[in-house]
């Protein structure tokens, strides 16, 4: 049984913003999986939906099985639970996921307190522990937040995520705003705790490149789909899906004169999710779109070992690719399926650091979900910004 399986998902934000639309990955322990695109492709939406942290009023349908457990359909008491134990996120953004007025090792501590039921003095302890672990003195757990360097406050959040020993880890761009020699420390950091303690990873993330060095599978999402996976390695040199292959095309290599003096770019900006293209929603920029494009949409299909892709220019065995001119055969390509699950459920923004785990409450009512102050759409409400359980 995979570690994480997301089955058809799709969440709509008031308002008809579709911005997920039928996504579909497996993830085992220990395996790094890496999701890419542009801002507003639906990266976030997908990590925040894991976990049921989106603000109330998003519907959301499909599965979504962590150990083989539907997260959209747990109740209150098991969601809370879950979180941080079960599985956490490292949110974008270190310095505003924080809480500005308390100590790092009393935010790290409470989600021990709550989960583990540990004494404040054990607490402390495993948080200083953290806090080494993650290449910071244990003497830092005193600091506060602006006290700490944006490196350092990332290490913050990463230590948080490993409080619980959770068996997935969602980091959402980890290293977004850092200069390229403390990424380069903060993605090796993750990596060696991946492989240490045979957790899933998800990371999130624009930068193609990073996330070709760092995981060992690579989803491209456009418009709230995935529109090619595969190998991170095959997918960053070998792209089969023009958007793939625009966005590798994105980083020049080092070495290659073409890269240096031709660097390629993609003209234009991903669709409104309310307004989503009809037929193929990348035809408007597609630089090989065919007139079947306009009209008909592109399901995923074998693209290679392992690899796929929502092209009409790549062949049933994958031996196609696209910009070669001609579209794979001459029939029909496959249609996608309807999506949407059974059902639409309300996305949660519940708050992750309060009370009992495990207890069996059942649904709460809708102001109850919510951060302080009207903190409706912030994930980081969820036991980050919160210190009071």
């Amino acid at each position: 049984m995979s570690l994480l399986e997301v089955r058809d998902l799709e969440v709509t934000y008031p308002g008809g913003a579709a911005a997920v639309r039928g996504v579909d990955l497996t993830l085992e322990a220990g395996e790094k999986l890496g999701i890419a695109g542009e801002s507003g492709c639906g990266k976030s939406t997908l990590a925040l939906s894991l976990l049921r942290l989106l603000p109330p009023g998003a519907r959301v349908g499909g599965e979504i099985l962590l150990d083989g457990e539907d997260v959209l359909t747990m109740k209150w008491g098991r969601l809370r639970a879950v979180r941080w134990a079960g599985a956490s996120i490292v949110f974008q953004g270190a310095m505003h996921s924080l809480n500005a007025v308390h100590r790092i090792g009393d935010q790290i501590a409470e989600p021990i307190l709550l989960h583990r039921r540990a004494t404040p003095a054990a607490a402390r302890k495993r948080a200083g522990e953290l806090l080494e672990q993650v290449g910071l003195p244990a003497a830092r757990a005193s600091a506060y937040p602006h006290e700490l360097s944006g490196g350092q406050r990332q290490r913050v959040m990463i230590a948080m995520a490993l409080a619980c020993d959770p068996r997935l880890i969602v980091a959402d761009e980890p290293t977004t705003a850092l200069d390229v020699m403390i990424q380069a420390q903060i993605l090796r950091l993750i990596e060696g705790l991946v492989g240490e303690q045979d957790v899933g990873l998800i990371m999130i993330s624009h930068d193609l490149a990073v996330l070709a060095d760092t995981c060992d599978r690579l989803a491209v999402m456009y418009a709230g789909r995935v529109v090619e996976e595969g190998p991170a390695r095959q997918v960053y040199d070998d792209a089969r899906h023009p958007y793939g292959r625009a966005l590798s095309g994105a980083f020049p290599r080092i070495g290659d004169p073409a890269s240096r003096f031709a660097p390629r770019g993609l003209p234009g900006d991903p669709p409104d999710p309310a307004a989503v293209p009809s037929g193929c929603a990348f035809h408007p920029r597609c630089p090989v779109a065919l007139d079947l494009c306009t009209t008909e949409d592109q399901a995923l299909r074998t693209a290679g070992a392992r690899r796929r892709a929502a092209c009409v220019h790549v062949e049933a065995e994958g031996s196609g690719a696209p910009g070669d001119g001609a579209a794979a055969g001459g029939g029909e390509p496959d249609r996608e399926g309807g999506a949407g699950g059974d059902g639409e459920r309300g996305g949660d923004g519940r708050s992750a650091g309060s009370g009992t785990p495990g207890e069996d409450a059942g649904p709460v009512a809708a102001d109850d979900r919510t951060g302080a102050a009207g903190d409706v759409p912030s994930a980081q409400a969820d036991g980050v910004r919160s210190s009071t359980p």
